[in-house]
């Protein structure tokens, strides 16, 4: 029988040893070492798996937040997990010091303007983005967007021959700093300001 790795016995995840506040410093500093670990978001019951039974994640998502206050990096809500994120004002120090050539989505404005499509009208085939552009999409450029795990393959119609369709990800919600797509410009607010055609 095969075991989940993440699964380690020898993790006393109670701390019953120790005193309250104790536990409860514990318990952030290993949500912290999660976060700090990864490189996608995490869930709350990945994040269960290290704290004790009945401690409340949302608490300590939230003492750790207030922690990280004046530091470089924060704790950021993404689609259903958490992860730890650089503050946006430490961007440009960033790229001037550090490679970060891989992690740049290096994309152009017609690229962006099909992720934003996807955005606003997931799920939406190759055939729907024909109709908001006029014309064909290449699978090239829907390659790209999937290659930078920005989009991911969304419900087909429940008829043969049905097209794919295509949504955004947790990874997309990352890359522009958003906690869901609740969070997206309104278009008609970005159409008022003269950012997107009606």
């Amino acid at each position: 029988m095969a075991r989940d790795k993440r699964q380690t016995p020898e993790l006393d995840r109670d701390l019953v040893d120790l005193a309250p506040e104790l536990r409860w410093r514990e318990w952030m500093r290993r949500i912290e070492a999660v976060l700090f670990a990864t490189a996608s978001p995490v869930s709350r019951d990945d994040l269960g798996r290290v704290v004790g039974q009945g401690a409340s994640i949302d608490l300590l998502i939230e003492d750790l937040a207030v922690d990280l206050e004046g530091r470089p990096y924060e704790v950021a809500l993404v689609g259903a997990g958490w992860m730890l994120r650089t503050r946006a004002a430490y961007a440009p120090v960033i790229r001037a010091a550090a490679d970060v050539g891989g992690q740049l989505l290096d994309l152009n404005e017609f690229d962006l303007a099909v992720l934003a499509a996807i955005a606003y009208y997931q799920p939406i085939s190759r055939d729907g983005l024909k109709d908001v552009f006029g014309k064909e999409i290449s699978r090239d450029l829907i390659g790209r967007l999937a290659e930078r795990n920005l989009i991911g393959t969304g419900p087909r119609e429940p008829r043969r021959g049905a097209p794919y369709t295509f949504v955004t990800t947790d990874a997309f919600l990352a890359a522009f700093g958003l906690e869901s797509l609740r969070d997206l410009p309104d278009p008609e607010q970005m159409a008022d300001a003269g950012l997107t055609a009606r």
